[in-house]
């Protein structure tokens, strides 16, 4: 699938953080290859591969997997426990050891995980961190949640959602990122799933968890859940538009063995629709293209079936609020 771009304000928060720990801002955007207009243009993106990018050079100028907002965690330091988290047997003995961890790594925020009722939830203190801009405690429960998918190998629908910070302005990225919207103003940070899924057996190798640290913090800031909404599978059709036609919704629910009106149905119940979903798609595609800066705008703009480059650009800015040369290398 096509690398997804991320809305701006996720480069804006670590960023206001950074500034206030006295950091370079220009030269961490320089390291991550984003250029100053897009990250400060509320409607801009950014690819997955820039924002790891700024959030390993905060992480490289702290010191520290917490951005330097509370006790310093040592980088390395997941490195050193994820062994024994992930040599568990089953989700559940996971948990408990993810929960033992954080006792051992006293820097790190407390986790603990509440398993014996209907729905076991894990809680994680923040109270230690000095983090207006919210980046740790969203960073660290997307990681829990990603983590704990990655782990089992399916999707883990979220039955609640707490948030220990007043609502933000962004609700719908906590949508795309979650799968549900998060109840704000909460103590602690609190992430409730189905007790169904203790017993599952982790089915991941030491090498598979080698690579899956190596490819962090990307995979914690995907809004992707291992394909299993009904719009990922979409978007797994759609591509193939970027490398000859564009499939039709006709022919899109006839490959998902539904019928139109169900395909659309699934989709409304999920925000989106082909259209949506199309055009997320070609934008994705155009960022990463320029980003990458080794194809032309007028190759780009045919190779998304647009009838001549004018018609791309206008359709760009439409989606970013920015013109194409804007996030071209400098």
């Amino acid at each position: 699938m096509s690398e997804e771009t991320v809305p701006t304000h996720l480069v804006q928060r670590p960023l206001l953080n950074a500034n206030r720990q006295g950091l370079d801002l220009g030269a961490l955007l320089r390291s991550a290859r984003i250029p100053d207009d897009v990250a400060y243009t509320p409607r801009a993106r950014v690819t997955l591969n820039q924002l790891s990018g700024l959030t390993r050079s905060i992480w490289a100028e702290t010191d520290d997997e917490l951005f330097g907002v509370g006790p310093n965690l040592a980088l390395g330091s997941f490195r050193l426990v994820a062994p024994r988290i992930f040599s568990a047997p089953d989700l559940r003995t996971m948990l408990i050891r993810m929960d033992q961890a954080t006792r051992v790594l006293t820097a790190a925020p407390r986790i603990e995980a509440l398993l014996d009722d209907d729905t076991p939830r894990l809680t994680v203190d923040v109270h230690r961190l000095d983090d207006p801009e919210h980046i740790v405690i969203d960073t660290l429960l997307a990681f829990i949640h990603r983590t704990i998918g990655w782990a089992i190998g399916r999707r883990v629908p979220l039955v609640f959602l707490e948030m220990p910070y007043e609502t933000p302005p962004f609700l719908r990225y906590y949508e795309a990122a979650f799968g549900l919207l998060p109840t704000f103003g909460a103590e602690v940070a609190v992430l409730g799933f189905d007790a169904d899924l203790l017993d599952a057996p982790l089915l991941r190798t030491p090498v598979d968890l080698e690579a899956y640290i190596g490819e962090s913090p990307t995979n914690f800031f995907s809004i992707r859940d291992h394909g299993s909404r009904t719009a990922d599978q979409v978007r797994r059709l759609l591509e193939q538009g970027l490398t000859g036609d564009w499939p039709t919704p006709d022919e899109i629910a006839a490959r998902l063995s539904v019928s139109v009106h169900h395909l659309r149905r699934f989709l409304r119940e999920e925000d989106t629709t082909v259209s949506d979903l199309r055009r997320d798609l070609m934008r994705d595609t155009a960022i990463n293209s320029l980003v990458i800066g080794k194809e032309s705008i007028d190759d780009l703009s045919a190779r998304l079936g647009f009838s001549e480059p004018s018609a791309f650009r206008r359709a760009f800015r439409r989606w970013t609020g920015m013109p194409p040369g804007a996030y071209r290398p400098r």
